[in-house]
């Protein structure tokens, strides 16, 4: 189960071995459910079930008992429901799993789990590393391929080299572990079609390279007789218009902060709304159930908003889960969510220049940028990496405040078959011209024997 992100009919043909897949069997368009972003469509694929009931309603939510709005969480519990490997042993005992880079890792009862987890130090901090089960496979991995790229993973520096890292990771477990069903996740189409579109020439490169790097696992695959298959959770779609939610609504006074130190913190507790601002969805939370109406006709004339739905229109979509905000806001086609919520950009929090994505209150895709603002910012990078190394606290302030640099974005439904995510498979039998996101779980079942 080969989870290539971004993979689109715009660009298959650049990419011949995952192509060769369908070739062997048949390519499908999968209808994905919303918002269609990474952590949502993961668990619906091993849920075969909608947000309404795996609770997954975005990457990040606000955790109303605790107050705060937590991103990227990964223990794999917040996901209800059985899961695919769950339902695999009930029908065969000795059935065997592998979770590698897949989302909600973290205590996942499965037999082999590969997942990025950096070394927080006391001293501030970050190291790259992963987490397996079981513990010692990442002392084989990092023998056989050094240590975690995780800054090739996320961030300015994210690159091939985390794609190569992750598929000789699969190749590994697989010879050594034989597991009967794998799931691999490989990030790097996510990267330059964020940064420079899906249209864009860089696109069409970071498709090749990414199938080149798939080609070694590809060929094992298809010489052990292993079945294939290789889907994505969403398209990426060309963008150039940041919405700056979160400002809007406090222009109103319906978000508040609170100051250290200069910089400004969301206070969500005491706000009367805001938004957790996910691609081209936002979550908005609003404390008081009669100011819904307020913030809908706020929202609604704010430039970049397609729709407002409150709990009767989620429910259409299958969103409608006490995670998700009382409303939740759909961009308009060309346009996106910042999650930024300051006014003036010298009382933005010091998070907010760094690659911070469990601390920033919703996603940021300019962490995949380096600040064209900053003279030398490459080298001064660099040094700030050596600092740390050295055990010096050094805040790598890299990531820049402008959101007009993003080209790329997701989390709308399709409009179109050609921007919405496929499904290839290498097994003829379970042709079809489409899947829903929902019957991925039983067609794995079914490639395993199992349904």
């Amino acid at each position: 189960m080969l989870c290539t992100v971004g993979l689109t009919r715009r660009l298959l043909d650049e990419m011949p071995h995952v192509k060769a897949v369908g070739e062997r069997g048949f390519t499908a368009s999968l209808d994905t459910v919303f918002p269609a972003v990474t952590a949502t469509v993961q668990a619906t694929f091993t849920t075969g079930t909608l947000p309404r009931e795996h609770g997954a309603v975005a990457n990040g939510w606000y955790h109303r008992d605790h107050g705060e709005v937590m991103m990227w969480r990964q223990h794999n519990a917040l996901v209800r429901g059985e899961k695919v490997w769950q339902a695999a042993r009930e029908r065969d005992p000795a059935h065997t799993t592998a979770y590698l880079c897949w989302w909600w890792a973290m205590g996942a009862d499965v037999d082999t789990i590969l997942t990025p987890r950096p070394v927080y130090h006391y001293d501030g901090r970050k190291s790259p590393d992963c987490y397996t089960v079981p513990a010692a496979l990442r002392d084989e991995l990092t023998e056989l391929q050094g240590e975690f790229p995780l800054f090739q993973y996320w961030g300015p520096t994210a690159s091939l080299t985390a794609t190569r890292w992750i598929a000789g990771a699969a190749r590994y477990v697989l010879d050594r572990r034989g597991p009967d069903l794998t799931f691999v996740y490989v990030p790097h189409l996510d990267y330059d079609l964020q940064r420079y579109g899906p249209d864009s020439p860089r696109a069409v490169t970071a498709a090749r390279e990414a199938d080149a790097a798939l080609a070694p696992l590809l060929v094992d695959l298809e010489a052990s007789g292993t079945t294939v298959v290789a889907l994505s959770e969403y398209g990426i779609t060309p963008v150039s218009r940041p919405v700056d939610i979160n400002r809007a609504l406090r222009r109103e006074g319906l978000l508040s902060v609170y100051t250290q130190r200069g910089m400004e913190y969301l206070d969500a507790p005491t706000s009367r709304a805001f938004a957790v601002a996910d691609h081209q969805a936002a979550h908005v939370y609003v404390s008081d159930e009669a100011d819904v109406p307020r913030v809908r006709d706020l929202l609604k004339r704010l430039p970049g908003v397609d729709e407002i739905w409150d709990r009767t229109e989620q429910a259409a979509y299958g969103i409608d889960h006490p995670h998700a905000g009382e409303l939740v806001a759909v961009a308009e086609p060309d346009a996106w969510f910042t999650y930024y919520y300051w006014l003036d950009d010298a009382r933005a929090p010091d998070f907010a220049h760094g690659v911070e994505i469990h601390r920033k209150p919703g996603y940021d895709p300019a962490e995949l940028f380096f600040d064209p603002s900053v003279p030398a910012v490459r080298a001064k990078a660099a040094l700030g990496v050596l600092r740390k190394k050295a055990g010096m606290r050094a805040p790598l302030t890299v990531v820049p405040l402008d959101p007009g640099l993003v080209r790329g974005s997701h989390g709308r439904l399709p409009a179109e078959d050609r921007d919405g995510p496929l499904l290839l498979c290498s097994d003829p039998a379970k042709e079809r011209d489409r899947y829903h996101a929902t019957e991925v779980k039983e067609l794995l079942l079914g490639l395993n024997g199992l349904a």
